[in-house]
């Protein structure tokens, strides 16, 4: 691929990321894309940026980020949809906290589903709430243990769409992905309007 072509299919790809946010963006151009394209724009929006934090700082962000999260679900009425939204993150985010155990040294499964950490279809509301915040708390106690005994530079885990991953950016990835499917939770009073389904391509496969 020539320099010239290169760069007229990076400016459609961060256009795209730009649009539907930084984890779930990655996500779609990982199935959409391959090659240098997903190696750039993974480079950019997960690695370069959390290659600058320290595991402290990815943990304080993902406090700040559960208090967001905390929030949201508070004000989030009880329906179907909102039930998916919640289950949804939870799910990602204990299939992640799966792959950074693998980061810490822990011989687990590399190529499971998401699917199977998901809630049952038949918990509560107020039990997602619950979960959520339990949930968030274990990530934020990884990124503790991660910050005691730091994986090796250039380490990495697998993400079924995204390719190979450091811990931190398994870290930046799940703040982010969090923040924005959270933003797709409804109120009593926004319920008469549609509400946006989860966006597949951030949920691997």
């Amino acid at each position: 691929m020539t320099k010239s072509s290169n760069n007229k299919t990076l400016v459609p790809a961060l256009i795209t990321v730009a649009g539907v946010g930084l984890a779930a963006g990655a996500a779609y151009l990982a199935r959409q894309r391959k090659g240098e394209v997903k190696e750039f724009v993974v480079s950019r929006v997960l690695e370069a940026p959390a290659g600058r934090s320290s595991y402290t700082d990815l943990g304080q962000g993902l406090e700040r980020g559960g208090i967001a999260l905390a929030g949201r679900a508070a004000r989030a009425a009880d329906t179907p949809a909102n039930r998916e939204v919640l289950s949804h993150i939870i799910g990602i985010e204990c299939w992640g906290q799966n792959r950074l155990r693998m980061a810490l040294g822990q011989r687990l499964h590399e190529s499971d589903s998401y699917h199977a950490y998901r809630p049952a279809q038949d918990v509560t509301l107020g039990e997602l709430r619950n979960l959520l915040s339990q949930t968030r708390s274990g990530t934020v106690d990884l990124a503790r243990q991660l910050h005691a005994n730091p994986p090796e530079d250039g380490a990495t885990v697998n993400h079924n769409g995204l390719g190979p991953l450091t811990a931190k950016a398994w870290l930046r990835y799940l703040t982010q992905h969090a923040d924005l499917e959270s933003r797709r939770l409804r109120g009593e009073k926004d319920t008469a309007r549609p509400q946006d389904e989860v966006m597949p391509e951030a949920a691997p496969s």
